[in-house]
């Protein structure tokens, strides 16, 4: 069936690495709204909408978390790919391009009503193709965690290596080593010590080194590398 036109639509799929259930890892979130009208209603959406005639698709990106959300700050954000399949949504024909946007764990955004996030592996029923769109937009994360810094984008300004730690396996899906991983990102000059230490826990020992990121923007670290799971 021909369509009689096309829109263009910005999606962005915010991340975050939050505790979901208490006494469990941190997971990876994503930032989903509830659809109150059809078509699909009842569904969860990303936040997005229509890209206006006088913007760029970056402004229309952070322009729809804050009205759709109200999302107003993401450590980063980045256009990632385009849906373009002539049936992805009912009526007229829309083209979507998908941005990832990133927000350091513990951080509280304060969201509406009708606004939740969930657990990436555990999606609820989504509008249209948007389960899809959060698959790859978490596949390009897991793939730029390997050969970038964007792990600034998801921790504390400051912090120990468990909690980068944490933060990896909960991105990545698999375990991590808090050494290797800490090796490996001094040896890439991604991570630096703050000469500080964060208080012992209830249980006493030694207070653990607290560390930053060298760097607050996308850097590609080692264009080669790519983190695996354990054997």
């Amino acid at each position: 069936m021909p369509h009689r036109s096309t829109v263009h639509e910005v999606l962005i799929a915010v991340f975050q690495v939050r505790t979901f259930i208490a006494g469990q890892p941190p997971e990876l979130g994503v930032l989903l709204w509830q659809r109150a009208l059809d078509p699909d209603k009842g569904s969860w959406s990303l936040p997005g909408g229509v890209l206006e005639d006088d913007e760029d698709l970056s402004t229309s990106a952070r322009r729809q978390l804050a009205e759709k959300v109200d999302v107003r700050t993401v450590a980063h954000l980045e256009q990632l790919s385009i849906f373009s399949d002539p049936d992805r949504v009912p009526g007229s024909r829309r083209i979507a391009s998908n941005f990832l946007g990133l927000v350091p764990i513990y951080s509280e955004p304060k969201l509406p009503s009708d606004t939740a996030w969930h657990p990436v592996a555990r999606l609820p029923r989504t509008s249209f193709d948007h389960g899809t769109v959060v698959l790859h937009a978490r596949n390009r994360l897991v793939a730029k965690l390997s050969y970038t810094n964007i792990a600034f984008a998801l921790a504390p300004v400051e912090f120990a290596m468990s909690t980068l730690r944490e933060i990896y396996a909960a991105a990545l899906g698999y375990q991590v080593d808090a050494t290797n991983l800490g090796r490996v990102l001094g040896r890439r000059k991604v991570v630096e010590p703050t000469g500080r230490t964060s208080p012992s826990g209830k249980s006493g020992g030694r207070p653990p080194a607290l560390y930053r990121f060298t760097e607050s923007s996308l850097r590609v670290t080692d264009e080669f590398a790519a983190l695996r799971p354990p054997s």
